[in-house]
């Protein structure tokens, strides 16, 4: 729970309206789910889901070298992303630990929109500005309170963002555009990114134009989700969560130190070119094959469900590693699934996981996603 003022996005009366479930996240009200979260996730993952995301950040880098500085900070080769396209990044810490991921698409070669995530917003904004931007001629704006966002996730999105402002505004996968001439009449950027693993958009509106854009979408035949579907969508395709699988040990109050990782550690398949220098590379390159990696587990058998905090074991009952996130997965039948660092594992391996002081569960170790 958060302390203080909730925060509600500009499209929280439209929430209300469809009897969404709020809740507090991360300082902001958002709902949960609006029928049910099984319902809502598999709408998204055999039609087309609608997502309330404005609580994102978005961030706006501009100057003739930014790409060069971007690169210096980022874990993600800048410089090798073609004008039009988005890409996957890390940004980590002196120590090599890392801060935020982030989502960035290259404008012009001039201008680079980021995504910081909900809670990392003033982080990262400190974070930019202490990488000193002015000294390579880098502006960056805080876009967020003005800026909705809102993500079309699903196989049916392409049809549904025709319906909804006529043909024309379509970008492929992680290819960003602006907004031409369309039926809505509103301005901004549409991203062929978001955080299902599935087809679809993420649209960038100024505030006063985000409920005209999702009515559109849901009249259209989008189907309104929470973030309760949006978390166990994101988890079937091993993507991790800010907070939950990862945690800057700048704002760990200590409960949550086996969450400070590296680039490395996360197994990500992308976003990590140690090619190139950059804040927190020596961390990175300094690891053997016995450290603990990120890896997926899916159940074998029924038993109490996955979740955060829960130990991985070997066969023989030592403990060598953790799960990070974890929930029954809609999409294979309520199947267990997690996510976690472990070590000494391959894809294949036979583990326990101990999802309850008396009940051990076989899982077999997966590389996501897993669906």
């Amino acid at each position: 729970m958060s302390e203080g003022t909730l925060v509600r996005t500009a499209l929280y009366d439209e929430h209300v309206a469809l009897d969404g479930n709020i809740v507090d996240f991360h300082g902001f009200e958002l709902p949960i789910w609006y029928s049910n979260i099984k319902a809502e996730h598999l709408a998204t993952r055999e039609s087309s889901g609608l997502f309330d995301v404005s609580h994102m950040g978005t961030f706006r880098f501009t100057g003739s070298n930014v790409r060069e500085w971007l690169e210096g900070v980022a874990t993600q080769k800048v410089t090798s992303i073609p004008v039009g396209r988005c890409a996957y990044t890390h940004f980590l810490d002196n120590d090599g630990f890392i801060i935020d991921d982030m989502i960035f698409a290259v404008v012009s070669e001039d201008e680079i929109l980021g995504v910081p995530n909900a809670s990392m917003i003033d982080v990262m904004w400190n974070w930019f500005h202490e990488c000193s931007p002015a000294d390579s001629g880098v502006t960056i704006e805080n876009l967020s309170p003005a800026y909705s966002i809102v993500a079309l996730q699903g196989p049916e999105s392409k049809q549904y963002l025709d319906a909804a402002f006529g043909e024309g505004q379509h970008v492929g996968r992680f290819k960003w555009a602006s907004f031409t001439d369309n039926n809505l009449g509103v301005e901004g950027w549409i991203q062929g990114t978001g955080y299902t693993g599935e087809a679809g958009y993420e649209i960038f509106v100024p505030n006063d134009s985000v409920a005209t854009v999702w009515r559109a979408l849901i009249d259209a035949g989008a189907t309104p989700v929470g973030l309760g579907a949006r978390d166990t969508l994101r988890l079937e395709k091993g993507y991790l969560l800010s907070g939950v699988d990862f945690l800057w040990p700048g704002i760990d109050d200590g409960s949550h130190a086996f969450l400070a990782r590296d680039s490395w550690e996360t197994n990500v398949p992308f976003g990590l070119d140690t090619g190139h220098a950059f804040t927190g590379r020596d961390r990175v390159v300094s690891h053997d094959d016995s450290n603990e990696r990120w890896w997926g587990i899916k159940y074998l058998e029924r038993g109490p469900l996955p979740r955060p905090g829960k130990d991985v074991l070997s066969l023989d009952g030592t403990k060598i590693g953790q799960l990070t996130s974890g929930a029954p997965s809609p999409s294979l039948g309520n199947t267990g699934i997690g996510i976690g660092y472990i070590s000494g594992v391959n894809e294949g391996d036979e583990v326990l996981i101990a999802a309850s002081p008396r009940s051990s569960v076989r899982a077999v170790i997966i590389r996501p996603p897993f669906v």
